[in-house]
């Protein structure tokens, strides 16, 4: 058996019905689709899950899952850079920044962040910090200690 031999078996593969051509075929005119209204027009109907106005069955029933935004931990970030507002060898913690104006809340900790440099030696307590703030605060002879 070569390529150009193969064909489906006879009687398998049936011609297209093709509508709206002609009154003998019993499907010409209005082909099916009955007169006017909004199903009669091309591009008509409603679009999938529409009950008429009904509110749908997608947002009848209650939403599954779990969703951590009421428990995920909320921290007052810091960065680096903005340390460099206290004194040489000051202690910095939570009550030190927020009388200093840098936090306003500490919500669930503070968490110091890396970005930009710091000149000055100082021990910062905080609840969380990044990679680069402690190697920065460390790199200046100061401590980096975790509450």
């Amino acid at each position: 058996m070569k390529l150009h031999e193969l064909a489906p078996a006879p009687g398998s593969v049936k011609k297209a019905f093709r509508k709206g051509r002609g009154p003998a075929s019993g499907n010409g005119k209005t082909a099916g689709r009955g007169h006017k209204g909004q199903n009669s027009r091309s591009g008509g109907g409603v679009r999938p899950g529409f009950e008429g106005g009904q509110m749908p069955l997608q947002r009848r029933l209650p939403k599954r899952g779990f969703n951590n935004y009421v428990f995920a931990k909320r921290y007052a970030t810091v960065n680096v850079s903005d340390l460099n507002r206290f004194e040489e060898g000051a202690l910095v913690d939570a009550g030190s920044l927020v009388e200093i104006g840098l936090v306003k809340k500490t919500l669930d900790g503070i968490k110091i962040l890396g970005k930009g440099d710091l000149a000055k030696k100082l021990t910062v307590k905080a609840t969380a910090f990044s990679e680069t703030a402690k190697q920065k605060i460390e790199s200046t002879g100061g401590k980096a200690e975790v509450i």
